[in-house]
């Protein structure tokens, strides 16, 4: 699929891939860091993250203004803080709606474990048919959501994530770290699919940030998905140029 294939390209042009998640207004409103998306944008873009990712109203608003050199990710699906079950995802875009708006890949959000886990799966494999049908990278955000805290970082589960994604036809997997380079080399050896890490909730501290980057970069992630903790940073433009240089091999 030559599409595809450009579109995959365009986004691991510099190798490794970094995404900054912005959907978070979706779930949880209007967060500190993104009052503002397309100030973000820009800011995360100059300290060399690859790509954004943010729903469809937001992408077309921002359309005649975005940055250059940032690809954009349409996320097809989420739900609010507000709801009864938070962890129940719905698909709230199209794949057509993506293409029209310029994208260059598509996200679907899966929580495995909970109690809605079967229609999610389906609706990653309706997203996964689009894509293949018009020529756009798929990436799965797959967490383990089954009711325990450890189980969002358990190596098995995590890997058996991962490989949901890969048998779904997801063309980049986005889960949690497991916490160790070695362990974590565990999940990327279980897929031949790009595996990127997600950031979570907000860190501490910068370097323990930083120190995480490296441990996956260590155990061959393919890059990261960091969003709090890189538009809620006090200087989001360094630390994404911190990021960027572990990612390149320079530190």
């Amino acid at each position: 699929m030559a599409g595809k294939e450009i579109r995959l390209r365009r986004l691991f042009r510099r190798g490794r891939l970094f995404v900054v998640p912005m959907d978070h207004g979706f779930t949880m409103g209007p967060v500190p860091g993104l009052e503002d998306v397309l100030a973000t944008a820009e800011a995360v873009v100059k300290g060399g993250a690859d790509a954004v990712i943010v729903h469809k109203g937001l992408a077309d608003r921002m359309a005649a203004s975005w940055p250059l050199g940032c690809e954009l990710i349409v996320h097809l699906s989420g739900s609010t803080a507000l709801a009864p079950d938070p962890n129940r995802k719905e698909l709230v875009a199209t794949v057509e709606e993506a293409i029209r708006l310029g994208a260059t890949a598509v996200s679907v959000h899966v929580n495995l474990g909970a109690r809605m886990e079967a229609e999610m799966l389906k609706d990653l494999g309706l997203a996964a048919e689009a894509c293949d049908r018009w020529g756009m990278p798929l990436l799965a955000m797959m967490y383990v959501r089954d009711g325990t805290a450890a189980g969002e970082y358990d190596p098995a589960k995590i890997k058996h994530a991962a490989r949901v994604a890969e048998e779904i036809g997801a063309d980049i997997v986005k889960v949690n770290y497991t916490g160790a380079p070695e362990s974590f080399a565990e999940v990327v050896a279980g897929v031949r699919t790009p595996v990127i890490i997600a950031g979570g909730p907000r860190m501490d501290s910068e370097r323990e940030l930083l120190a995480m980057v490296a441990g996956a970069v260590r155990a061959g992630a393919s890059g990261v998905a960091f969003g709090r903790n890189v538009f809620q940073a006090a200087d989001p433009a360094a630390l994404a140029a911190e990021i960027r240089r572990i990612l390149d091999g320079a530190a």
